[in-house]
């Protein structure tokens, strides 16, 4: 355990409601990740392009598009750094906290706001992971302070919703020689600037990992439950 280390993002399923420290052990400690972990690589693809799309627009109107402007005043953005090179060691804990940001924007004031994109229906403050964003973007907060970055005066989410009715896809407005295009809406949600809150889940997260027995999972888990059936067919030879 002397290699600790933890993204943003990950951090966050501590602040989660159904949060189970027993799957947060088992996740961290298993020697080669957990199995079956299949996700899909087109939203990260989809997120991807939303930042060439808001880059590409600054360089050549020299200003944010104008579904930024919930973000205003913003007058540039800066290329985000390679997550190797956005970490920080936490001294207390000695756990590495890792980050990848999406977007950093430049105030006319010198502060910055960190953003992060979501390809994703908006939910606004039902949003379920919304716990699990407010840790993620403190997090960046987090490690741009450390790493002495100028200061951060905002963090939010920019939600890329895929436009699905029936009139999107009519041919008239969807259809491409070469194919069909998608439309998305951008939608803005403001995050609290609360890095304070990291530490606490950072302390959390060394006192579940390091220990030696996995603690007591959550009341009603799903994957404890699953995870125990598991466990159970193999100590049963495979039987029916």
């Amino acid at each position: 355990m002397e290699n600790l280390r933890i993204s943003a993002k990950d951090l966050g399923q501590l602040a989660l409601p159904g949060f189970c420290p027993r799957c947060f052990w088992v996740s961290r400690r298993a020697p080669k990740g957990l199995p079956y972990q299949v996700f899909p690589g087109i939203f990260s693809s989809i997120d991807s392009y939303t930042k060439k799309v808001v880059h590409r627009y600054f360089d050549v109107h020299r200003r944010a598009p104008d579904w930024l402007a919930p973000l205003a005043p913003i007058t540039n953005y800066r290329e985000p750094p390679h997550h190797t090179k956005f970490r920080v060691r936490h001294e207390a804990t000695g756990i590495l906290l890792t980050g990848a940001l999406d977007a950093i924007f430049e105030r006319p004031d010198g502060t910055l706001v960190l953003a992060d994109y979501k390809t994703a229906k908006f939910t606004g403050n039902q949003d379920a992971l919304l716990p699990l964003y407010e840790v993620q973007l403190n997090g960046y907060a987090y490690i741009a302070a450390a790493l002495e970055w100028p200061r951060i005066s905002a963090l939010a989410l920019i939600y890329t919703e895929p436009q699905t009715a029936s009139d999107d896809a009519h041919p008239d407005r969807s259809g491409r020689d070469s194919g069909f295009a998608m439309d998305f809406a951008a939608r803005i949600l403001p995050l609290p600037l609360q890095p304070s809150m990291v530490e606490p889940l950072l302390r959390r997260t060394k006192e579940i990992v390091e220990s030696d027995a996995p603690p007591a999972g959550r009341e009603g888990c799903k994957e404890c439950e699953r995870l125990a059936g598991v466990v159970g067919l193999l100590a049963g030879g495979g039987a029916a």
